[in-house]
């Protein structure tokens, strides 16, 4: 019996996570055409590149790489591009005050909170934040990556990630306080603390 080939590998390897990749693509593009457009370059670019893949090594954090950086190549570019009756971008108001915050394996009190909202209400929400920011929500409480994983995906140092993160949260909080506080979600009590 032969050796498989690079590309019977390739698909053993990468396409069961065809399926996590789209839905990772959803909530970064919350567009169907664009989603499948950003999926279709990842495996395009990771099948290219398939060579240079060290095996043995995460396959999953490879491709979400690939995807995260296509994503944020995709935004830069439309970025630079004229835009024609496009509201301005909600400013980086939150500079600095970033707290100190240690990697954990345990779940965030807001992915514990955002499970209890309905998820239209979240994704709209996370819909608001500069895609910097809702990059490192999807990465961290999603789909679970660590702060190093993320750092290197974005190439960006672990405390910018940090950061990003910090900032993402509170705007999430902020945005999401009424209708959790109206839904009792959280009460007065814990609205204090």
């Amino acid at each position: 019996m032969s050796a498989p080939t690079s590309e019977e590998l390739f698909i053993e390897q990468a396409m069961p996570y065809l399926d996590q990749l789209y839905a990772a693509a959803m909530r970064m593009t919350r567009n169907k055409h664009d989603a499948e457009d950003l999926v279709q370059e990842t495996f395009m670019k990771a099948f290219t590149a398939f060579e240079r893949f060290q095996q043995g090594t995460n396959m999953k954090a490879w491709l979400y790489r690939i995807l995260t950086n296509s994503y944020i190549n995709r935004y830069r570019k439309a970025q630079r591009e004229p835009r024609v009756g496009a509201t301005d971008e909600m400013a980086d108001w939150q500079l600095g005050d970033a707290e100190s915050m240690t990697a954990s394996n345990a779940r965030s009190a807001e992915a514990e909170a955002l499970d209890k909202i309905p998820a239209p209400v979240v994704s709209k929400a996370l819909g608001e934040l500069k895609p910097d920011f809702r990059m490192v929500v999807l990465l961290t409480d999603v789909e679970g990556f660590s702060y190093r994983e993320i750092a290197e995906m974005l190439n960006v140092p672990i405390g910018t990630v940090m950061s990003r993160l910090h900032r993402a949260r509170r705007q999430l909080r902020e945005m999401l306080h009424d209708y959790a506080v109206a839904e009792g979600i959280i009460t007065q009590t814990q609205e204090q603390a």
